[in-house]
């Protein structure tokens, strides 16, 4: 790897951050698609693949908001004022992609080493979009444990929704992330 490729993908890492608030124009489909072979190259013991996608575009959101306020309300949620709130979430972005980590029964790979794929597939999706040149916002929530909101999406109750994630491009420019003192961060073992 030349050594411009390689500052190009550090530079890509470290300024990647969430953006709350999204606006068209939105990644194409064939734009998305670079993004989720991304993902889907995370690591993954035994190449089980626990990572799925579901996109909500375009005049789907509104249903998908309507889903989502009977997902909290589900949930117990009874201020109307919140439940209002929810439904307009899906409006943040002009996409909305959710991660699913589909568990899979395998003697030689832990439902945790599942949803840690999944994690690494989702930041390889983030960045992947910001590479090209869109933002996003990985959110999650009460709502993702909704057995309504996994039924509706024909996913199973043990299915994980690791991730509601907004996806657009930025409204304003944010200040750049601080420097991070890795120090507290870092320790090298020794007997």
């Amino acid at each position: 790897m030349s050594e411009s490729n390689f500052q190009a993908v550090h530079d890509n890492i470290h300024q990647r951050q969430s953006i709350g608030h999204l606006v068209e124009p939105a990644p194409t489909h064939d734009q998305l698609n670079i993004a989720f072979h991304a993902a889907l190259t995370a690591p993954d013991h035994h190449r089980l693949k626990p990572t799925q996608f579901i996109v909500v575009e375009g005049e789907q959101r509104e249903a998908f908001g309507e889903l989502l306020a009977q997902a909290v309300q589900d949930l117990g949620e009874m201020d109307a004022a919140q439940i209002e709130r929810v439904k307009h979430h899906p409006f943040r972005a002009p996409i909305i992609v959710l991660a699913v980590t589909k568990f899979q029964d395998h003697p030689k790979v832990p439902l945790f080493e599942q949803t840690l794929s999944s994690g690494a597939a989702i930041e390889n999706f983030l960045l992947s979009l910001q590479a090209q040149g869109f933002a996003s916002m990985w959110r999650s929530g009460a709502v993702v444990e909704s057995n309504l909101l996994k039924s509706a999406l024909g996913l199973t109750e043990r299915d994980l929704i690791s991730a509601v994630i907004y996806v657009g491009t930025a409204a304003k420019t944010i200040a750049p992330r601080a420097e991070i003192d890795i120090q507290p961060y870092v320790h090298f073992w020794t007997k």
